[in-house]
């Protein structure tokens, strides 16, 4: 495998201060880079990155494929996430409650702790603008620079979600950042305490420095937004 053990599960920050410190690629991601997952065929294009807000928040294009969805229900426990539609439709499940946003400048927000999900319900491609509000460098290396690279190596399962062993170390490595609910975090946190030791020993990693570095699949020219869509976001 190519993720490598020792030092470097001390976590993603301290992954990132290594790469800056050895002259690497920077791990910070940047205005128009697209970073894909085709198991839940998603396409992100990066709009304001969280190093030009200081980590405050973070804005992404997001490009849904018909029948894509987000890799399972899930909490974000200290982070906003707002949703807003530029085109098509994009069905939201949050608390158990079914949104669907039809409308261009049709925009949800989701509170930190609220399960949710999303999926693009039609057979066309759905646009809309994705902002995370707080730990959002956090939320940018967990799904662009980990999550998406797991997806493009075959290492998740049909729900998007990485596989037992690798889910162990990735979920208790940003568990500040995306929790997913079934079974509940207690059990999960319990099971994956136990599979940690066996994961890193076999050279999982929760954060893999390989993925940190990776380019972007490309670099995108961001469409212009409409004024409904805007008012939400700048």
């Amino acid at each position: 495998m190519s993720a490598r053990p020792g030092p470097w599960r001390a976590g993603c920050s301290h992954v990132a201060r290594s790469v800056v410190d050895e002259g690497e690629i920077p791990v910070n991601v940047s205005p128009g880079e697209v970073y894909e997952n085709p198991r839940c065929g998603e396409r992100i294009v990066v709009r304001t990155p969280a190093s030009e807000t200081g980590g405050k928040r973070s804005v992404m294009d997001l490009y849904v494929e018909p029948g894509g969805f987000a890799a399972g229900e899930h909490i974000h426990p200290i982070s906003h996430e707002r949703f807003t539609l530029v085109r098509g439709k994009l069905a939201v499940i949050q608390g158990g409650r079914k949104t669907v946003l039809d409308k261009v400048g049709q925009s949800i927000l989701i509170q930190p702790g609220i399960e949710h999900r999303w999926w693009n319900p039609t057979g066309d491609k759905t646009y809309a603008i994705c902002e995370v509000i707080g730990n959002g460098t956090r939320f940018e290396q967990m799904v662009m620079r980990q999550l998406f690279c797991l997806a493009v190596d075959g290492k998740t399962n049909a729900e998007g979600m990485p596989k037992l062993l690798q889910r162990a170390v990735t979920s208790l490595e940003f568990q500040d950042v995306l929790r997913f609910v079934k079974p509940s975090w207690k059990r999960q946190r319990i099971l994956y305490e136990i599979l940690a030791p066996v994961a890193r020993r076999l050279g999982y990693v929760g954060c893999n420095p390989e993925y940190m570095n990776r380019k972007p699949s490309e670099i995108a020219v961001l469409e212009d937004l409409p004024d409904e869509v805007l008012a939400w976001h700048y």
